[in-house]
């Protein structure tokens, strides 16, 4: 990069797998300068400017805001969490990115799902449309995209936060998942895909990389990572398509687009369209993806106490 021009990350603030603070500070302890934009000043932002990120304010779908963020940038990563207006906002950043013309490489947080879906598919969730959507407009605009597509991610409130309490209390992972398979992947290792990229783009720009775990997994192969991971006895259960439903109903604060990308997350892993494998986060950064059972043993904390009631 010429001149030392900051990384621009977005998405800092929001969402269960913290991807864009994680790239954000694999950059910074590489000595990287970075440029976070970030909705809200609040703790989250404090703990990269510590680190010397320069924080910016804003909002995503403001050109105004989007504009001054991309000030001196040569190199971004466009996420968001789950919302109603990623498609506005990935739409913004690519009429002011083409406006400019200055872009090296504009890494795009997609999702897997995204490589099986056509222009009339319906068994998506509405986000996963956006992230489709997103796609085409990013490689319409002739930007220097580079789009990363994580399959479900380890960090997903499906793995911690539903399963939880189950595993805590019962010894039991009860997942809404059937008898499909999957290979979660962790947040950390695609961030790190992520920020290899970000700083290597040559030669990646126009190709997609599908980032999974290093195994294809149903739910008794997942209990059987569980039990390694924890070093007790965990035993895999489908967990009714109904009582998900009513989990998701009860978790406080969330939206209702979030709901649904969830409960149709589900639902996919059901018809067993989560059951895929790559090699790509070694292929990209020299070492395999982390386990199921080396990412539960290093979050002993989330399975080993009853979830927080209410």
């Amino acid at each position: 990069m010429s001149d030392r021009a900051p990384f621009l990350m977005t998405g800092v603030g929001g969402g269960y797998s913290s991807i864009s603070r994680l790239v954000a500070e694999q950059l910074l302890r590489s000595g990287e300068p970075v440029r976070a934009m970030v909705h809200r000043d609040d703790g989250r932002a404090d703990a990269l400017r510590e680190l010397g990120a320069d924080i910016v304010v804003g909002d995503l779908t403001r050109p105004g805001d989007v504009a001054a963020a991309l000030v001196g940038v040569r190199r971004m990563f466009f996420n968001m969490s789950v919302s109603a207006d990623y498609l506005e906002a990935a739409a913004v950043v690519c009429a002011i990115a083409d406006e400019r013309g200055d872009l090296e490489a504009l890494v795009n947080m997609s999702q897997m799902t995204v490589s099986q879906m056509t222009s009339t598919s319906t068994d998506e969730s509405r986000h996963q449309r956006l992230h489709w959507l997103a796609e085409r407009i990013m490689n319409w605009s002739g930007l220097p995209v580079v789009h990363v597509r994580p399959t479900v991610f380890l960090d997903n409130p499906l793995f911690t936060v539903v399963a939880s309490r189950s595993v805590a209390e019962r010894g039991v992972l009860a997942l809404p998942f059937g008898t499909g398979r999957t290979s979660p992947v962790a947040a950390t290792d695609v961030a790190r895909v992520i920020a290899t990229i970000l700083q290597d783009p040559a030669g990646r720009v126009g190709q997609v990389f599908e980032l999974t775990g290093p195994a294809v997994l149903d739910i008794d192969g997942l209990a059987e990572q569980y039990t390694r991971g924890l070093g007790r006895p965990v035993t895999g259960s489908d967990l009714p398509y109904g009582s998900f439903v009513e989990l998701m109903g009860a978790v406080p604060g969330i939206s209702s687009h979030t709901v649904h990308h969830l409960l149709t997350v589900a639902n996919l892993h059901r018809d067993d369209r989560y059951n895929r494998l790559t090699t790509d986060v070694e292929d990209v950064t020299g070492r395999p993806a982390q386990s199921v059972e080396q990412y539960v043993a290093a979050h002993r904390e989330l399975f080993s106490r009853p979830a927080a009631a209410g």
